[in-house]
């Protein structure tokens, strides 16, 4: 007679399982994934709003690759027809101020409109090892699944009018596949907020109270780009100081000229945590977009930001073109050494090097 074994510590027989993956799936999925779509098949799938083919084209758009290149602006113009019809909005503020946290908030209020919401967050990248925290879709949990909403972070990398140009290209492909509200939020630091500003129909600055952050604004030139300040996480505690700091917001904004626009900045509060007075922002954008519409300031601001990014674009090629040239590059490195001995000046080395390109 056998003896019954009655301790776990010993093997028993399993379930034989079955190949992790099935070979003729693994092809056909492999074969999807590498194969190349023409302009053709790329327009068609974006008007028809196919969320795959949208960001397959924006990782063309972002694309350093001649080939990638070439396509994208392919698509670029094919899509522009259908494009410059979404009310295009920029939200910035310094980290922690909860800008995403915000945005889901804000975005989440639209969709439940029927609206169709594009967030394109330009991401910091890491300075040590050039890559992205990207942690935007992981912060706004409920929008992300929303199948109205599209979100897509950009590496802000290390040329942020390379990614500031990306990401305009790239809400013309999102209008064109029919989203009607496209936000774009800003890392918060540096001069993102004026690149973000120069392709944004309302900028709205994000505030917070009891961080002795209202004197530090005002110094800024920031307030002066602002058409709204909402001055967040007013909710709990922090509902009297959030009220007091609206006030010195609104003291400061009487120190600034009239806009252009004739559009009066406003100074709200809210609580994007708790969904608090987000429809009152909502409604302060639709009467800016209605004034800004009628008096006709609204279509010569977006004129007026693409004559900015004709200029910038060909800035940056200059640029490119100046730094791929070879002749350059071995010139460059000779006048480094050169100035590292002491021998000339950051200008005359810096003249000799353009003469080379000329």
């Amino acid at each position: 007679m056998t003896k019954k074994k009655t301790t776990a510590l010993h093997e028993v027989d399993g379930v034989s399982q079955p190949e992790t993956t099935n070979k003729m799936a693994a092809d056909k999925i492999k074969a999807t994934r590498n194969r190349q779509y023409s302009v053709d098949e790329y327009v068609s799938q974006i008007l028809a709003g196919s969320i795959p083919f949208l960001s397959r084209a924006i990782t063309l758009v972002e694309s350093t690759k001649a080939s990638h290149q070439e396509k994208a602006n392919a698509i670029l113009e094919r899509c522009l027809a259908y494009a410059n019809k979404s009310v295009r909005i920029g939200i910035t503020g310094v980290p922690g101020v909860g800008k995403s946290t915000f945005i889901e908030s804000y975005g989440s209020y639209l969709t439940a409109q029927n609206k169709k919401v594009a967030v394109l967050a330009i991401d910091p990248s890491s300075s040590v090892n050039k890559g992205s925290i990207l942690g935007d879709k992981t912060r706004m949990e409920a929008l992300v699944t929303d199948p109205n909403a599209f979100i897509r972070p950009s590496p802000s990398g290390t040329s942020l009018g390379g990614v500031a140009q990306k990401t305009r290209e790239t809400i013309i492909l999102c209008e064109a596949a029919g989203f009607d509200t496209v936000i774009i939020e800003t890392v918060g630091v540096g001069q993102s907020e004026t690149a973000v500003h120069s392709m944004v129909d309302f900028f709205l600055l994000l505030k917070i109270s009891g961080a002795g952050d209202e004197l530090q604004g005002i110094k800024r030139g920031i307030i002066e780009m602002a058409d709204a300040i909402v001055i967040n996480k007013a909710d709990g505690d922090n509902v009297q100081n959030a009220k007091i700091a609206k006030t010195a917001f609104n003291r400061a904004l009487h120190l600034y000229p009239p806009k252009e626009s004739k559009w009066i900045p406003k100074v709200l509060t809210c609580s994007a945590l708790n969904h608090e007075g987000v429809d009152k922002i909502d409604a302060m954008i639709n009467d800016y977009l209605s004034l800004t519409k009628t008096n006709g300031s609204f279509d010569k601001r977006r004129q007026e930001q693409n004559k900015y990014w004709l200029f910038a674009t060909i800035e940056q090629q200059l640029k490119d073109n100046f730094y791929n040239n070879t002749l350059v590059s071995e010139a460059l490195s000779k006048a480094i050494e050169d100035l590292e001995k002491g021998t000339t000046t950051p200008f005359n080395a810096a003249e000799k090097l353009l003469k080379i390109n000329r």
